[in-house]
């Protein structure tokens, strides 16, 4: 009942701290959100799982399993497990969580009970999409983060809040419809042969070739339609291009700990889930396309890198390299082995860290400068040196810099996808040397960003008055470097997992060693 725990833990909490008076609103949700972090760690310290969780052959961690309701021919089960993919994530959620909560301390000055507990409640939505294993249960955890984002963003955002909130909320609403009748036509195919949603038994089925015809249209062409709709749904969430548009609203208008939340975590559901459904489930699918599917990558990290590029807020400088980093985490899954899958979960980690970091430090120095413009300061080292350091290492962190885990996570990709036999010729080799020339754009956008703002003779177009940053702001800034140097160092505190978990996974397409 270990899981059971924390959702319960997480949600009371937030009920807790949005009952709370707004004075002690953020200090309250800083304390409780302590409780789940420490229970994911005690969890990692404990966890003895082995295999993936939809595939059989192995065990599954914390796992708890109940029928809770039938609907029509079909059991629907209370099903929770971790295994070596779900872990890593659950364990960024939880630590995120805190850091943003810290970091909300000095721009949410309003309504403040309210928004620390949708805070806390969509953490708790976070961490049973991360760990439900019937899809019906999923399915409500995935529908509930939208909930708390639509209205942190709606209420708490900038003066544009209204439209990037209800932008957000159709994308992604449109894109979970289009999902679930991609799943529910898979479902419908398998016919008598399964009698429950629980997600092990349909992969396993699936993988069993017990897929038959659906209303005339036969089984693999029933499988090709519904790997794209669900291949789109999540990619929205990713998002990867052309699908990406909502993100660059959303985060310019929300409050500075909702862009850490959606960037750090958010964003990952979308790949957890191409990696859980698509390329778990229907393997064979994902290798035919996987032409199109590598094609899809490169574009998004280069296309994502030259918008990036191309902007003067120093938040959708950010927001944009989010495109362009998930890109490739399309790539390494593609790549159908042990290192290209391990490399694209371990960069969902590590991306999660570095995206959080890099937006909370642009937060930091917008509540001090009150401006996010490029062309509207200067030599800003001088007046915040920790808050431009940590900006800085974060910036060579998205920059692939080595012992920092963004460069642990590409270089597992990069290797995975040189050795990949998905695609004739050796071609997703070709594939990924056009996606590494993104890295330059992303050290010349960080470069050209960073000398422009943060070096020279101090210049501030805004009259305010600049100087060191708040404790409870750079403690976090300070604790997110740290853990991006020590994945970067140790990648095997999560690596070793991620690799038992992928291994079978990454068999069944026959992607190469």
């Amino acid at each position: 009942m270990i899981v059971e725990a924390l959702l319960a833990v997480t949600l009371v909490s937030a009920f807790a701290v949005f009952l709370a008076p707004d004075k002690i609103a953020g200090k309250l949700a800083f304390v409780l959100s302590l409780l789940p972090a420490a229970g994911s760690i005690w969890m990692y310290s404990a966890f003895d799982g082995s295999g993936n969780a939809l595939l059989s052959g192995g065990t599954l961690a914390f796992e708890e399993t109940f029928k809770w309701a039938t609907f029509g021919p079909y059991a629907l089960n209370w099903h929770v497990g971790l295994d070596g993919i779900s872990m890593p994530l659950l364990v960024l959620t939880t630590v995120l969580t805190p850091l943003a909560i810290l970091a909300a301390w000095t721009p949410i000055q309003s309504r403040q009970s309210q928004f620390f507990g949708l805070m806390l409640f969509m953490e708790m939505s976070l961490l049973g999409v991360f760990s439900a294993l019937d899809f019906f249960i999923w399915f409500i955890f995935w529908e509930m983060v939208l909930v708390p984002m639509y209205f942190l963003i709606g209420i708490w955002g900038g003066p544009r809040r209204k439209y990037a909130a209800i932008k957000f909320f159709v994308y992604t609403n449109v894109a979970s419809l289009l999902m679930f009748i991609g799943f529910i036509a898979l479902v419908f195919g398998l016919g008598d042969s399964i009698t429950s949603l629980d997600m092990p038994v349909i992969a396993q089925a699936l993988n069993d070739g017990q897929l038959g015809s659906l209303g005339g249209v036969g089984a693999g062409t029933l499988k090709a339609l519904a790997f794209f709709a669900m291949f789109i749904g999540f990619g929205v969430k990713v998002p990867i291009v052309p699908f990406h548009t909502w993100l660059p609203d959303a985060h310019v208008e929300a409050p500075t700990p909702v862009s850490i939340m959606l960037a750090g975590v958010m964003l990952k559901m979308g790949t957890y889930a191409l990696l859980r459904f698509n390329f778990t489930m229907l393997p064979g699918v994902a290798k035919d396309y996987a032409f199109i599917i590598a094609l899809v990558a490169v574009v998004s990290v280069i296309y994502g890198a030259l918008l990036a590029l191309a902007q003067s807020d120093l938040k959708r400088i950010v927001a944009y390299s989010s495109v362009s980093s998930m890109g490739y985490v399309i790539l390494g899954l593609v790549a159908f082995n042990m290192y290209g899958v391990g490399g694209a979960t371990f960069q969902m980690v590590a991306h999660g860290l570095i995206s959080g970091l890099m937006f909370m430090a642009v937060g930091v120095i917008y509540n001090t400068t009150h401006t996010r413009m490029v062309s509207d300061m200067s030599g800003l080292a001088d007046k915040m040196p920790i808050t431009v350091a940590v900006f800085v290492a974060g910036a060579f962190g998205y920059m692939g810099l080595p012992l920092m885990a963004g460069f642990a996570a590409e270089f597992f990709i990069f290797v995975g996808a040189f050795h990949s036999t998905v695609l004739a010729g050796n071609a997703l080799a070709l594939f990924t040397g056009a996606a590494m020339f993104g890295i330059v754009i992303v050290a010349g956008y960080l470069l050209f960003a960073m000398q422009r703002t943060l070096f020279g003779p101090f210049r501030l177009e805004t009259d305010y008055e600049v100087g060191r940053a708040s404790f409870h702001d750079v403690a976090p800034l300070v604790v997110l470097i740290l853990l991006v140097i020590l994945l970067g160092v140790q990648p095997n505190i999560f690596y070793h997992m991620i690799q038992d978990a992928v291994g079978e996974m990454a068999l069944l397409a026959g992607g190469g060693a």
